[in-house]
């Protein structure tokens, strides 16, 4: 209950408006899937990978930056950042170990094997995807680890798409089909209440003084 309270104290600090858009937001918000991004160099790429994650209701996204430690580029991300949550990893071998922990399989984006294509990919296990460079690829930790391959079906000269883009085009088509199927695929209540108290906190211009009020009161 102290949580629910403390919503509600937060939420007299932001417009009506606000609330209700965190409201409709969070309907299509979603952890039966995830993202992971393995090394890439460029971080713009991861930047607008996690833009596709924000818009298209992905929650989580895992960066596994073990070679370049770079940050995120905030132009590019347009604030996701903010509303996207961000789990760190520091090689694939934990990364895999604690995506496995919590439930997922673990699926290796690649053109170069005999992958499944999207269209044909089974929507109902939860599942992290994992994507690496556009020129090495992911690495053979993630590739020997993976417990299925998934690639998106192309019929040109070129073999591949920048990293963003692949990101973009799965992302898109899994979560358009989750929204449209039967499974139990938005985020539990408890889920919701806590994105719901980071997201006002975030919007609220000094949120650790004016909560500090509030447990003031309580004292």
């Amino acid at each position: 209950m102290k949580n629910e309270a403390l919503l509600e104290y937060l939420e007299g600090f932001i417009s009506d408006n606000r609330k209700q858009r965190f409201l409709d937001v969070l309907k299509n918000r979603t952890k039966h899937f995830t993202i992971a991004m393995e090394d890439v160099f460029q971080m713009h790429n991861t930047s607008a990978v996690m833009r596709s994650c924000e818009v298209f209701g992905i929650q989580e996204l895992n960066v596994i930056e073990q070679k370049y430690g770079k940050s995120i580029d905030k132009q590019i991300a347009m604030g996701a950042q903010k509303w996207v949550d961000i789990k760190e990893h520091e090689n694939a071998a934990s990364c895999v170990k604690n995506l496995r922990a919590q439930g997922y399989q673990i699926i290796a984006t690649t053109p170069h094997n005999e992958s499944c294509l999207i269209h044909e990919f089974d929507i109902t296990k939860p599942s992290a995807l994992f994507f690496g460079t556009e020129n090495e690829g992911l690495s053979e930790e993630i590739m020997n680890n993976a417990d299925g391959y998934l690639k998106i079906p192309m019929v040109g000269f070129t073999e591949s798409l920048n990293i963003s883009v692949s990101a973009a085009i799965i992302i898109q088509d899994i979560t358009n089909r989750l929204r449209n199927s039967t499974i139990d695929w938005q985020l539990s209540e408890e889920e919701i209440l806590e994105k719901r108290l980071d997201w006002t906190r975030k919007t609220i211009k000094d949120a650790a003084f004016v909560e500090s009020k509030f447990y003031e009161k309580k004292v």
